[in-house]
């Protein structure tokens, strides 16, 4: 059958992957799994539940919860009826939240827990808006899920519902989700049906994974990206399973044995911090032979024609040290995908040599999100892969990058003025992003287009570049580069903690916090000794950091540094350190 509307992959995974597990998901330290047949239920219950409840096509719906098939069940469930998505975070600020809410109205929320039903309810109480609100974990005082599906298995009405089904058509909104942003209020994309659908078909014809494959899934649903793969695995008939949360992400690994991971760079950058750690903390024999596979790795580039010495020797490797870290993630990974953020070139190749696969892609949630990236069929290294089908890219004069295709969003919620900034009279959506497309169709992103500046010389610095080379750096957990109009460029530094706490123990310190250890004579010559490696001689005088300061703090999501992807908020961080910054250039 043919999939128009998104709630058609029901009937598409009842005639095509009938399985006994397509969700889990952890309840009191238990899985707990769903069967395709579940799916169909408790989508079907949820829509009954909200018909018997009044809900019209048109209604918005939120989710403010954690990943858990639930979530499944309500998308699914409210959009049969005609209704809206509205996903938001479960790390959105109070502030946020208002503004969301009394944006959109929703008819009913779902939270998933105690603390975010708390934190919904005041809220709500401040908009004035009057909401239904359904908590998915049980407590004291709140109306449950489970009162939605006795009132769906009470007032079954399968005729009405197909009656609303069929008033559904592909360009109608199927959600709408806020950006996070790095700058600015929130932004409500709406996003039809077609624009999902065209979008993760496109990508499920070229993934090349199988109805038996195992998925992990950790990144937020209420995220573009993670929405559009969950749809991917979903029309593949794969057995997906939510992660209880990504501090447990590796013993969750060792329990479901997935084949692939969708992420971010950041989580990849942590998993290889831990590895090294904890090869570097061995000793004799075993340190030695770490070491050099390491050497070896680190050699490893991509598409590259290696002498069969280094074959042989990378054989050796793989069965002494880097089968190990396959073993760490479950042993049954095949590959993993990684957008969000520009993911560092020696991270590739290091577990590309370790015959993890990683590939990069590129999207925006304006665009369902995915506009390009690598496979096995395409991949260059540095680059975001190959645009996708039926979607076309091109680079402006300016050198930004601009999409049209059926994945672009019809525009922003309640802002027509917003939505004519960003796509033009024939289409086009800006970006934001800069970039260049090779003679091959191979699309790499050089920066943020409102981001690039120019020092007092006159040359144009991208400053993400120059901050993910900062991070190659296993002290650096994130940095900020500045220096628009100034003569030299200068940084502000989040050191690792992890890092730091393990030198001080190799360096008989006492490990202690980030602004205990910074005041250590040793990890400040150590620390300066990192970034002057970094500032070696073969980068340019004009992107080359000469003041720079190490800050003992945390940039979290929770507390509103980071965007959901892991992308600093640039524009906020800059007035936080300001004074910092303007101490370098007096």
């Amino acid at each position: 059958m043919r999939i128009k509307r998104l709630f058609d992959l029901l009937p598409y995974l009842i005639e095509r992957h009938d399985k006994s597990v397509i969700f889990g998901g952890k309840k009191s330290g238990k899985w707990v799994s769903y069967s395709t047949r579940d799916y169909v239920k408790y989508s079907n219950l949820v829509s009954y539940g909200l018909m018997h409840l009044g809900i019209v096509k048109g209604d918005k719906v939120m989710t403010i919860s954690n990943n858990r098939p639930e979530w499944n069940f309500v998308d699914m469930g409210c959009l049969q009826t005609g209704a809206v998505h509205v996903p938001v975070y479960p790390t959105i600020n109070d502030e946020d939240l208002l503004y969301v809410i009394k944006e959109v109205e929703p008819k009913f929320i779902f939270a998933s827990s105690k603390f975010l039903y708390q934190k919904v309810c005041l809220v709500l109480e401040q908009s004035g808006i009057n909401s239904t609100v359904f908590v998915f974990d049980e407590m004291h005082g709140a109306t449950h899920y489970q009162e939605l599906i006795k009132k769906g298995e009470e007032n079954p009405d399968e005729k009405s519902l197909e009656i609303l089904k069929s008033a559904v058509g592909e360009n109608d909104i199927a959600s709408i989700i806020y950006t996070s942003g790095t700058t600015s209020v929130p932004k409500g994309v709406m996003l039809t049906h077609e624009n999902h659908i065209s979008n993760f078909l496109a990508a499920a014809f070229t993934i090349r994974l199988k109805p038996e494959y195992v998925y992990l899934n950790y990144l937020p649903l209420s995220h573009s990206y993670e929405r559009m793969v969950n749809y991917i695995v979903q029309y593949l008939g794969m057995s997906q399973y939510y992660a209880e949360s990504v501090s447990n992400i590796l013993a969750n690994m060792k329990d479901i044995k997935p084949h692939v991971l969708v992420t971010v760079p950041l989580l990849l950058e942590k998993v290889y911090e831990g590895i090294y750690k904890k090869g570097m903390s061995m000793t004799g024999i075993k340190r030695i032979i770490f070491k050099w596979a390491m050497n070896l790795a680190g050699r490893y580039r991509l598409n590259t024609e290696f002498s069969w010495w280094y074959r042989f020797q990378m054989d050796i490797a793989y069965k002494l040290v880097f089968i190990k870290w396959r073993e760490a993630m479950g042993g049954n990974m095949i590959k993993i995908i990684a957008g969000g953020a520009k993911l560092q070139p020696h991270l590739l190749n290091i577990f590309w040599a370790a015959r993890i696969p990683v590939f990069e892609g590129y999207g925006l949630t304006e665009a369902a999100p995915l506009v390009a990236y690598n496979t096995e069929d395409a991949v260059k290294p540095g680059s975001v892969g190959t645009v996708i089908a039926d979607v076309v890219v091109k680079i402006a004069p300016d050198g930004e990058v601009l999409v049209k295709g059926p994945n672009v969003m019809p525009g922003y919620y309640k802002h027509p003025e917003w939505t004519a900034e960003i796509i033009d009279k024939d289409g086009w959506l800006s970006t934001g992003d800069l970039g260049e497309l090779d003679e091959k169709g191979f699309l790499t992103i050089t920066g943020r287009k409102k981001d690039i500046f120019k020092i007092a010389s006159g040359v144009y610095v991208f400053p993400e570049r120059l901050e993910a080379r900062l991070k190659q750096s296993f002290a650096v957990t994130h940095a900020l580069v500045s220096g628009e109009n100034k003569n030299y460029l200068s940084a502000i530094i989040v050191p690792s903690l992890d890092y730091l706490q393990e030198y001080c123990k190799q360096n008989k310190l006492e490990p202690s916090t980030l602004e205990v250890m910074l005041k250590y004579k040793e990890v400040k010559t150590h620390l300066a000794s990192e970034i002057s490696i970094i500032n070696g001689p073969a980068v340019k005088e004009a992107e080359t950091i000469q003041r720079y300061s190490y800050v003992p703090d945390e940039w979290t999501i929770e507390n509103g540094d980071l965007t959901p992807s892991m992308k600093i908020k640039r524009r906020q961080l800059m007035v936080r350190y300001q004074k910092i910054f303007d101490s370098f250039y007096t």
